[in-house]
C-alpha cells in the first residue's frame, strides 16, 4: 500500500487530490497539511511514501519545504502547480513529476503510475543493497571497483578504450556501441552488464538503450511527453525517458 501525504493550503485542492486517489486501490492517504511546517512534522512522524505538494503556499513554499526536509528516506514528491514555469525547477529538486491545476484525471493517473514504478525501483534497490551487505559480511572488504577501460578488437588487433574517453554508450542488439569522439566501437555485451561495471559518479543510465558520461552533458530541456532531451558538449542530442529522469543531477549540467 502506497502511503500518501497531501500538502496544500487550499482545502478544496486537497479534497480534489483525495477524489483522484479514490480510483487507486493501492493507495491510502495518511494525512493532510496546509503549510510546510505541519507537513515536515507529519513526514517525520508518518513516513509517507509519496507527497503531493503544492508549490505556492503562504510562508515557505514547496521548494523551500524540500530544502528543509532532512530525512534518511525522503518520500517521493509530485508537485501541484498552476504555473508550468515551475516544471524545470521541479525536476531540478528531484520531483518525479508535476501536475497542473486544475487537475486533469489522465495526467494525475500518469503521475501516480510513475510513483508506483519509482517505488518498485526503490524496493529493488533496497533488496539489492541488503544482499550486498549480507555478502560483504562473509567476504574480505575489498572496496568498490569500477571498470576503467574496455577491450576492443579491430582488424584482428586488440586495443583498449579508457572509460574516461567515452561520451555515451548505446545498446545495439547483442552488442553495445561506445561513442568516443567521432569514433564508435562495438563490444559484445548487454547495456545492463555495462551499467553495473561503470562508476555511477561518472556515468548514468538515461534510457533503456543509452548511458551517458555525466561530464559530457551540457544542456537539458523538457518535452511535452514529460521525457527530456539532453545535449552533449559535441552537440549530440539524447532522449531521457521518464523512467530514468530522476537519476540526472541537473545542477551538474551547464544549461545552454
Amino acid at each position: 500500500m502506497i502511503r500518501v501525504l497531501i500538502v496544500d493550503d487550499e482545502p478544496l485542492a486537497r479534497r480534489g487530490v483525495r477524489v483522484c486517489l479514490r480510483r487507486a486501490a493501492d493507495v491510502t492517504v495518511v494525512g493532510e497539511a496546509e503549510c510546510s511546517d505541519d507537513a515536515l512534522a507529519m513526514i517525520d512522524r508518518l513516513r509517507p511514501d509519496l507527497v503531493f505538494l503544492d508549490v505556492q503556499m503562504p510562508g515557505v513554499d514547496g521548494f523551500g519545504m524540500l530544502a528543509q526536509m532532512h530525512s534518511e528516506a525522503p518520500p517521493l514528491v509530485v508537485f501541484l502547480t498552476a504555473h508550468e514555469a515551475y516544471a524545470l525547477k521541479a525536476f531540478d529538486v528531484r520531483a518525479i513529476d508535476y501536475v497542473m491545476k486544475p487537475i486533469d484525471d489522465d495526467r494525475f493517473d500518469e503521475a501516480l503510475r510513475l510513483a508506483r514504478q519509482r517505488l518498485r525501483e526503490r524496493s529493488a534497490e533496497r533488496q539489492l543493497a541488503h544482499q550486498r551487505e549480507t555478502a560483504a559480511a562473509w567476504e574480505p572488504a575489498q572496496g568498490e571497483r569500477w571498470q576503467t577501460r574496455f577491450e576492443i578488437r579491430h582488424g584482428g588487433k586488440m586495443r583498449w578504450i579508457e572509460a574516461g574517453d567515452i561520451d555515451w554508450i548505446e545498446a545495439s542488439g547483442d552488442y553495445v556501441t561506445l561513442h568516443v569522439g567521432s569514433r564508435i566501437h562495438m563490444i559484445h555485451a548487454s547495456l545492463d552488464s555495462i551499467e553495473q561495471r561503470l562508476d555511477p559518479s561518472r556515468f548514468t543510465r538515461i534510457h533503456r538503450s543509452s548511458i551517458v558520461a555525466l561530464d559530457r552533458m551540457q544542456g537539458f530541456s523538457l518535452l511535452p511527453s514529460r521525457d527530456a532531451i539532453i545535449t552533449l558538449k559535441d552537440g549530440t542530442e539524447l532522449r531521457v525517458s521518464r523512467r530514468f529522469r530522476h537519476r540526472l543531477r541537473l545542477d551538474a549540467i551547464r544549461t545552454l
